[in-house]
Formats: structure tokens, C-alpha cells, sequence
């Protein structure tokens, strides 16, 4: 974890301890079965316009307070607004102490998704495979994998636990150490020989976040847009808050971008997402 901040820090110590807690109630041996129990989830697609956008269910954000107040059926409003506006994934919040998720928010909402064919992707501190575990049985899809959390063993073990279930993976970046760690992770023996045989869907992801401030800085997804690998697609996060802020990020190269506040702030979130996905489209299509 070199490099983490404070932040990152106490988030990493808190997910360890709610795992701990997970696994004195339900074994992973037990846990597996329960998620392959479960009907394969919705694949990760992408459409032919080459810009998507993963929109987000964050109740809460350690930098901006309380986004929004919601019960099961807003959650199933909300995502299925997301899905029939053309979102090609839903990430949802799972931490509870700092941005007020669950997993049960992820079971809500991967069941409101599934007959839309759109999957869910389980958004938070993740340092143990058993969660990975625990996001395919309440019905995710996809994980995000913080690349700053782990070093390069444990990131891997995640990675073939993922690949295992079937879930497609975001790696997360801040900067050029981590893009680094992400290229290193691409390229790993390890991972290729645990993998091999089947299909294993990475992102590249940048998170223009500081996180000092925990302010986002979004003149970082120009600035590093380059140094991402151009062998998987590349996720802008953070500081996608407008149309035009898509199409930005679309020109620069990116395939998705990761909307939340934005969306979470909307009153039509529908509506801003189908705006953002036109004007990305149309930056691409003029490229």
C-alpha cells in the first residue's frame, strides 16, 4: 500500500474489518456456493458508438456530504432510469461508514438491472477476495479494484477470483505510480497463468480525485489520459460533471466514464445521462 493516503488508509482497515466480521458469519466456503448459486450476471457491453457510461448510486461522498436520501424503491427507480437511458453498467456504493452504502443497495439494485440485461458493479475498498465473492452473490457483475490498496500479489488474487465468477474488473488509478502498477498488473505471468482458458474483462480506470483534498482535479484525465494501456478500455472517473465534460473525455480517448455525483444531484438523472452519452458519441464520431 505504498503511497496510500490517510484516507485510503483508514477505508482499507475498515473494509479488512467488516470482512473479518462477514467471515465469522458465513464461511467462504459456504459464501461461494451461495454466489454460484445465483444465475450468471449480466455481461459488461459496448456499444458500437465506442462511448458508454457507467453511472453511479453513491448516497453519500466524503467531500461533498449527504447526495441523497433513498429506500429500495428509489434505488429501483434510480438505477433502472440510469439502465433505460442507455448506462451500460450501474456501479453502487457498498461502504457504509463514509458514503452510507450496503450491499444490500447492491442486491436491490442488480435485481432491478438484471431484465434490463445491464449489470452492476460492486464500487468499494475491496482488499480480500472474499468480497469479490460476496459481490457476485448479491448479484454484481463487475468489482472495482483500487490499484494503491494492494501490491502486486494480492491485486492479482483479486483479479482470478473476478475472473473465476465471471465479473468484469475496473482497475483504479490516481496517478502515474499507479498506471505503472496497472500496466505491471496487465502484463503479470501470474495473472495470465491463473486466467488462462477464460475471458476476464478489465478496465482501465483514472479517478481524478485528489486525494489529500478529496477534491477532484479534472485537468489529470487530460494530463494521463496517454500514459493508461491502450490494450483495455479506459474509464474516466471523477469529474465528469456536465455534457460537456463527456464529449471532453470521450475526445481524449476514453471509452466510459464513471458518473456519480453529477447524477445523484440530477433531478432527471435520465435525462443528464442520455445527454452525456450524446455528447461523448458525437466527440468520437469527430475525432
Amino acid at each position: 500500500m505504498s503511497g496510500a493516503s490517510d484516507f485510503l488508509l483508514q477505508m482499507a482497515a475498515s473494509s479488512r474489518e467488516r470482512t473479518i466480521a462477514a467471515r465469522r458469519s458465513v464461511s467462504e466456503a459456504a459464501l461461494l456456493d451461495q454466489a454460484l448459486a445465483h444465475p450468471q450476471p449480466p455481461a459488461l457491453l459496448a456499444s458500437s458508438e465506442e462511448f458508454d457510461l457507467i453511472a453511479e448510486l453513491k448516497l453519500r461522498s466524503p467531500a461533498v456530504g449527504v447526495l441523497k436520501t433513498s429506500d429500495d424503491q428509489d434505488i429501483v427507480q434510480r438505477v433502472q432510469a440510469y439502465a433505460a437511458a442507455g448506462a451500460a453498467a450501474v456501479s453502487v456504493l457498498t461502504e457504509p461508514s463514509r458514503f452510507d452504502g450496503s450491499l444490500t443497495h447492491l442486491q436491490v439494485a442488480a435485481r432491478a438491472l438484471r431484465p434490463m440485461r445491464v449489470p452492476a458493479m460492486r464500487k468499494d475498498f475491496i482488499v480480500d477476495p472474499y468480497q469479490v465473492i460476496e459481490a457476485r452473490a448479491a448479484g454484481a457483475g463487475g468489482v472495482l479494484v483500487i490499484l494503491r490498496l494492494l501490491p502486486l500479489e494480492q491485486i492479482e488474487a483479486l483479479l482470478a477470483r473476478a475472473c473465476e465468477l465471471g465479473l468484469f474488473v475496473l482497475l483504479e488509478a490516481f496517478d502515474e505510480q499507479d498506471i505503472e502498477l496497472m500496466h505491471e498488473t496487465l502484463t503479470s505471468p501470474a495473472l495470465e497463468s491463473s486466467t488462462r482458458g477464460t475471458k476476464l474483462t478489465v478496465l482501465a480506470g483514472l479517478n481524478c480525485r485528489d486525494l489529500s483534498t478529496l477534491q477532484i482535479v479534472p485537468a489529470r484525465l487530460l494530463e494521463l489520459a496517454h500514459l493508461l494501456p491502450s490494450s483495455v478500455p479506459r474509464v474516466a472517473e471523477s469529474g465528469v460533471l456536465s455534457a460537456e465534460d463527456a464529449g471532453r473525455v470521450a475526445a481524449a480517448g476514453y471509452r466510459y466514464a464513471l458518473v456519480g455525483s453529477a447524477l445523484m444531484q440530477d433531478d432527471d438523472p435520465g435525462a443528464l445521462v442520455a445527454a452525456m452519452l450524446r455528447a461523448g458519441r458525437m466527440a468520437v464520431s469527430s475525432t
